[in-house]
């Protein structure tokens, strides 16, 4: 890897010095020229975003008519209760609402763990977000060890933040990938079993609920859309605005650099010539 990292080539400044290699892109979370596996596991982390993005407008409608092929799509939140509600009504099994929940969660998230194996901390950073909630979890496991990873996969759905940062960290830091799987149902099923006895106690009151948001399903669809739109956007333009100010002062520092070395070479001449040099 060193040497391919040599090999790579570079983008010169006016005055000669040097910076980033040219594949080196803030953005992406591998440095250097792309791998095969790089761009199967980030190609596999897109089309997984997108696949979200795709049933995004069915959301609203399905919870309250088909609660349970809602939960093996994405697993969320309100179709588990709606499921487990239609259970509790005769609707259904309450053994395949939870199983269905546990499926649509995790089906995704080995990739997220492959992402962590192969790119490491880049990855971290660049899904930490703003807050850097990525780094602060790679500082605990440099300070409590491995031991820190068993327990942050079970509590992973409970926390406030996206469980993919977790997973990452996981991989990161060396986690084996059936262990990773095992872990990682534990922790949904846990989650799971708890939202589907919500459901199941709450009974035809959320089931009413949920028939109601399907009827009115499709301008709820529309505002989610426009309301992650724009966090999406925000969040890119966020992105862009940090690289640009990384790369500045990345060209800076090299200006820099460059500036002392001419101004080395100059008295080294002076000393040789005895006059300056010209």
């Amino acid at each position: 890897m060193d040497e391919e990292a040599a090999a790579e080539p570079v983008t010169e400044t006016a005055d000669g010095g040097q910076q980033r290699p040219v594949h080196d892109d803030p953005r992406i979370p591998w440095s250097g020229k792309a791998r095969r596996v790089d761009i199967l596991c980030w190609a596999g982390i897109i089309l997984s975003g997108l696949f979200y993005w795709a049933i995004l407008p069915f959301r609203a409608s399905l919870v309250g008519t088909h609660p349970v092929a809602l939960e093996l799509l994405n697993g969320s939140t309100e179709a588990v209760v709606a499921g487990a509600a239609f259970a509790r009504i005769g609707h259904g099994s309450l053994v395949v609402v939870v199983l269905a929940g546990i499926v649509g969660l995790v089906k995704f998230d080995p990739l997220f763990w492959w992402a962590g194996r192969l790119w490491g901390e880049r990855v971290i950073v660049l899904l930490g977000g703003r807050r850097n909630r990525g780094t602060k979890y790679m500082g605990h496991v440099h300070r409590w060890g491995r031991k820190f990873t068993w327990p942050a996969m079970i509590i992973a759905p409970f926390l406030p933040i996206p469980s993919a940062i977790i997973y990452v960290v996981v991989g990161w830091a060396g986690m084996r990938l059936i262990t990773f799987i095992i872990l990682d149902i534990i922790g949904e099923l846990l989650w799971v079993g708890l939202l589907a006895a919500l459901g199941y106690e709450l009974g035809h009151h959320a089931v009413v609920l949920a028939q109601t948001i399907s009827h009115y399903g499709l301008w709820i669809s529309i505002g989610l859309i426009v309301v992650i739109v724009f966090f999406q956007v925000r969040s890119q333009r966020h992105l862009l605005r940090t690289a640009s100010q990384a790369r500045a002062a990345s060209e800076a520092g090299t200006a820099s650099e460059a500036g002392a070395a001419k101004d080395e070479a100059k008295d080294e001449a002076r000393d040789e010539d005895g006059a300056p040099a010209a």
